[in-house]
């Protein structure tokens, strides 16, 4: 690199966005994905000892995987050289891996190659690169928002340990947000500015784990506004809203409100109101509520409110709880959307719920039960001396796999717990059950 490339990288770096400014140079700058990266874990330790091999990072856009990468690049003694798969083609591979092969050879010094956005190149382009990694020629590292099962090839990937990076929490975006306007070399600390705390927790909330969302708002407040009459930068909620385009919405995650919406959100599906459930799922989601305490929720109105009138709402919202944790926003919100909208519309029974209701308190309220000797168990040693399972009726050898006989404890005989309604499928199994009862009397 000559003087001029010299003075024009530098001069780059000055006018690059304040995300890219201050981007950490050492591990333990790095703040968020203590799960891969803490101190105990072997990615940390493989940095700290120059001893990488190829690796995959995967993660949602703004959790620190380019970041990680130029960690790497601070830390190794082997070349770095980046390529982003959007723009790069054969012929960039080519030069790499020529120089690669020259460096290896002249100086035994190995490469590590960067890949941003990795799932951009074709499979033929993957695959170029395989006996270079293999023959260790090239360390690859990948970079990639997609699930890299489905977009790398298997080849790469078994020659690659893949590292999934989680959306930064809002503590973390917290934390980097006051390193933002109090770093004075990298960051805006000498604009003199401040953040309101309602205004730093609602940027953290609704950066949504995307640290590089919260830096870009925080620069645009600090670079529009002007000083007030003490002469200091301050930014407020009202600021801060304008800055990451997101309104205001009365919504206190640990107050009465996150109480009174998640209510009224439950209330809403469970009285066949899918305009009211959706309404309110949009509130939560746009607010920033956690998408898991979402899906949860669903899961159990679904077994609650729904249970056996429509089985199928238990499917879905279970189906739905397992898809979010998977895909993550802002896809989740399509998910849910069709979870909440299914249960809000499915027929509706609490006939299960009053079930083990009414059964437990059958079990604190007698003293003494025993299971009748037909039906306790008569494998082990000994057990049919003493009349266990004699008399049992076996249910499949007789018409329609029924036959009635005593299963409830004597003390118990003739409860009833379980009252199917006439509600949707829940209707079927009550005249079920009328119909092989009143044939085998």
């Amino acid at each position: 690199m000559n003087l001029f490339e010299y003075m024009e990288e530098k001069e780059k770096e000055k006018e690059s966005p304040l995300a890219s400014r201050l981007r950490p140079t050492t591990l333990d700058e790095v703040v968020g994905q203590s799960h891969i990266i803490g101190k105990d874990k072997m990615l940390y330790r493989a940095i700290k000892a120059d001893k990488l091999g190829s690796v995959i990072f995967y993660g949602p856009p703004g959790t620190g995987k380019t970041t990680l990468a130029k960690v790497i690049a601070n830390t190794t003694k082997a070349s770095f050289t980046q390529l982003n798969a959007t723009v790069a083609g054969k012929k960039d591979m080519e030069t790499v891996v020529a120089t690669a092969k020259d460096t290896l050879g002249m100086y035994g010094k190995r490469t590590i190659l960067f890949i941003d956005e990795i799932h951009r190149f074709n499979k033929g382009q993957q695959d170029y690169l395989l006996p270079f990694v293999e023959d260790g020629t090239i360390i690859l590292i990948g970079a990639t928002t997609e699930n890299p099962y489905f977009e790398v090839n298997g080849a790469l990937l078994s020659r690659s340990i893949i590292f999934e990076l989680k959306p930064l929490s809002a503590a973390d975006i917290r934390t980097l947000i006051t390193r933002a306007l109090t770093d004075s070399d990298k960051g805006l600390g000498a604009f003199g500015a401040c953040i309101d705390e309602e205004a730093a927790d609602f940027l953290s909330d609704m950066a949504g784990g995307d640290a590089r969302s919260a830096l870009n708002a925080i620069e645009l407040a600090v670079l529009t506004t002007e000083p007030e009459a003490d002469g200091r930068i301050h930014i407020t909620i009202d600021v801060a809203s304008e800055c990451i385009q997101k309104r205001v919405v009365k919504y206190d995650k640990k107050g009465d409100n996150h109480y009174d919406t998640i209510s009224a959100f439950i209330k809403s599906m469970r009285g066949s109101d899918p305009d009211a459930a959706v309404y309110y799922l949009a509130k939560m989601l746009y607010a920033g509520e956690d998408v898991k305490f979402i899906a949860r929720r669903i899961m159990i109105c679904a077994s609650e409110d729904v249970g056996n009138a429509d089985p199928m709402a238990m499917v879905v919202a279970a189906s739905a709880a397992a898809e979010v944790e998977r895909v993550g926003m802002p896809e989740s919100q399509l998910i849910l959307s069709q979870a909440a909208i299914y249960v809000a519309c499915a027929p509706k029974s609490n006939a299960c719920c009053e079930a083990i209701f009414a059964a437990t308190r059958a079990v604190k309220d007698t003293d003494v039960v025993t299971v009748p000797p037909h039906l306790q168990d008569a494998h082990y040693g000994g057990s049919a001396k003493l009349g266990h399972g004699i008399g049992y009726k076996y249910a499949h050898d007789f018409p329609n796999h029924y036959v009635k006989q005593q299963y409830l404890p004597d003390e118990l005989v003739g409860s009833v717990f379980y009252v199917p309604t006439e509600m949707g499928h829940e209707a079927n199994i009550r005249k079920h059950l009328e119909r092989i009862r009143s044939e085998a009397e």
